[in-house]
């Protein structure tokens, strides 16, 4: 058996969204912002959790300069 007729095609398809590929929105004023990244602990071991950054936008009362990483 050569394995042909065999092979399954699949669409890809965008990542589930329990995998935190989504979208993140800032839940002011709508627009996309970033997602950041946190461990939390599970059962004594950290898993990686992930949320909506901070808002960009100047006219959002959610608002957040970004930080400087000088020092």
């Amino acid at each position: 058996m050569t394995g042909h007729g065999h092979e399954q095609h699949h669409p890809r398809g965008t990542a589930a969204p329990q995998a935190g590929h989504e979208n993140m929105v800032c839940p002011v004023c709508g627009r996309p912002v970033g997602t950041v990244v946190w461990r939390r602990k599970v059962l004594g071991a950290f898993v990686p959790a992930w949320g909506p950054g901070p808002c960009r936008n100047p006219d959002c009362s959610a608002f957040a300069p970004a930080e400087s990483s000088r020092g």
